[in-house]
């Protein structure tokens, strides 16, 4: 499940999985903020079923995508050799990046973008927010706080920003003691010691943004 922001895999990544965003609050966003149904939406990093599956229940039209395919293999983002692109120009009415891209959008990223949306085109990018129950696990990290700055990486490179306010929800009390102590070891039975109800709040940012007009 390497698109979710959590570096768990196997069974506790099954686990969590079912446990984040029941409600569908994250899918509600990208709906209001794309829209995404009956639309053509490119995944960056989709490697995981979780965002894939989302989206598509909320009826776009998914094509998972990596990195390499968004600006090509060289890390230094100057594209495949001789000027070959791997997805031809306009390909997408939204591209959604799912956590583990686009942490400090660089220009040979957000060129990319541009050449794969259609005239209007809206860039979805899910990260973290912090604030919440869940950033108790892993301490400070860049997107619980400069992310989210006016001069940030996001806001300052003419994005705005959405904050959804979800939830790992379990089916008990219990339930959710045992993953985060299977999951984080001590941080997560410190956490569990002092939960009353069997569910983490969990703050998310949607960074948006449209290229060209409609």
């Amino acid at each position: 499940m390497t698109d979710l922001p959590i570096a768990l895999t196997g069974r506790l990544a099954e686990r969590l999985g079912r446990a984040l965003d029941r409600e569908a609050k994250i899918p509600g966003a990208l709906e209001s903020l794309g829209p995404i149904a009956g639309r053509d939406v490119l995944l960056l990093d989709g490697s995981s079923v979780w965002t894939a599956d989302r989206l598509a229940e909320s009826g776009a039209r998914v094509t998972s995508i990596t990195a390499d395919e968004l600006v090509g293999p060289d890390p230094a983002g100057a594209g495949l050799p001789d000027g070959e692109q791997p997805l031809g120009d306009g390909s997408a009415d939204v591209l959604v990046v799912a956590w583990l891209a686009f942490r400090d959008p660089k220009p040979a990223e957000l060129a990319a973008a541009r050449r794969l949306l259609r005239p209007g085109g809206r860039l979805l990018v899910i990260q973290d927010y912090g604030r919440d129950d869940v950033s108790r696990l892993y301490g400070p990290r860049p997107e619980y706080g400069e992310w989210s700055r006016r001069d940030g990486p996001f806001l300052g490179n003419g994005f705005k920003v959405r904050v959804i306010h979800s939830w790992w929800t379990f089916d008990s009390l219990d339930e959710t003691r045992e993953f985060l102590v299977d999951g984080y070891g001590d941080a997560g039975e410190r956490l569990g010691a002092g939960l009353t109800r069997p569910r983490l709040s969990y703050n998310v940012a949607v960074y948006h943004r449209s290229f060209g007009s409609a």
